[in-house]
């Protein structure tokens, strides 16, 4: 199946412009990872770059992943990092934390992706953490493999997670074909970031992602004749439950999700709390939750 992307604004009103194939009404999930972000190249002169202010998330794991530019993150465990090319950040909310995003002054090109992965219902409250990791690198038949999470073509990645994963980056001369032995218990989704790429009889483009249901000992990946491409490889076992997502929330429920979004309005107010952490002294602001809607919030998956 291809999902293609939509154009969703980010982060208040001077919001930078992502594309957006995870999730949508086709699909919610690929394993346990819930959101796929992908943004750039932009010039940062033109449009601004990142700038988020500091939000709140519960019930997932955010994985910053870029190719071109830094961003700056600080959160409320007192975690203040650079987000750099080839290397993991992964923050896990859990019961609950809150962080900002800003491109960095020298950033003059960003390009990257941001995922969520959603946490099993037994791990929804852990504590909240940040884990900073340079991704290996392997040539595998001509094509560079970076495996930023889980394992692939003999390269394991040492950062823990809460349900099976894999994430790797590939880089493709053109015309390049490459077999990749997956897990056939995990279903994929590989998302083309630049060049053209070909999945079986699936074709796509930058933004455009391939979803790949369980089944599957090997992927064939094909690049473009006219250039070489780039895709970004995730995957996982189907994560099995139902969650309800709002916003920047997952819970088991309607009432844990409003009850969160209450929280962060409340703890806004003091600079931080019991839930959400203390606020970093360099944050001028933060950004208000939206609206909740006059309707249960359904569960998804």
């Amino acid at each position: 199946m291809l999902l293609r992307p939509r154009e969703v604004p980010l982060g208040g009103p001077r919001a930078m412009t992502v594309r957006r194939t995870l999730p949508q009404l086709a699909r919610t999930f690929i394993g346990a990872w819930c959101f796929v972000d992908h943004y750039g190249p932009d010039d940062v002169s033109e449009t601004g770059g990142m700038a988020v202010p500091g939000h709140p998330h519960t019930g997932l794991a955010t994985a910053t992943w870029l190719f071109a530019g830094e961003v700056e993150h600080r959160d409320t465990t007192g975690m203040h990092a650079i987000v750099r090319p080839g290397e993991l950040n992964l923050m896990t909310a859990g019961s609950g934390i809150a962080h900002s995003e800003f491109s960095t002054p020298s950033t003059d090109i960003l390009h990257g992706v941001q995922l969520w992965i959603a946490l099993p219902e037994r791990d929804r409250f852990v504590e909240p953490g940040f884990v900073h990791h340079v991704a290996e690198s392997a040539d595998v038949d001509g094509a560079r493999v970076a495996v930023f999470l889980g394992d692939l073509l003999g390269v394991t990645s040492p950062v823990a997670t809460h349900s099976p994963l894999v994430g790797a980056e590939i880089t493709l001369p053109a015309g390049q074909r490459l077999q990749l032995p997956v897990d056939v218990a995990h279903e994929h989704g590989l998302l083309c970031d630049s060049g053209q790429i070909r999945v079986g009889e699936v074709a796509a483009g930058p933004g455009e992602l391939v979803l790949c249901p369980t089944g599957a000992r090997t992927l064939g990946v094909v690049a473009g004749p006219d250039a070489p491409a780039r895709l970004l490889l995730i995957g996982g076992e189907p994560l099995g439950e139902q969650l309800v997502m709002w916003w920047n929330f997952i819970g088991g429920s309607d009432e844990e999700v409003r009850a969160f979004r209450a929280d962060w309005e409340r703890e806004r107010q003091y600079g931080g709390g019991e839930r959400f952490g203390r606020f970093p002294q360099a944050w001028t602001g933060t950004l208000p939750a939206p609206e909740l809607p006059n309707v249960t919030l359904r569960l998804r998956g």
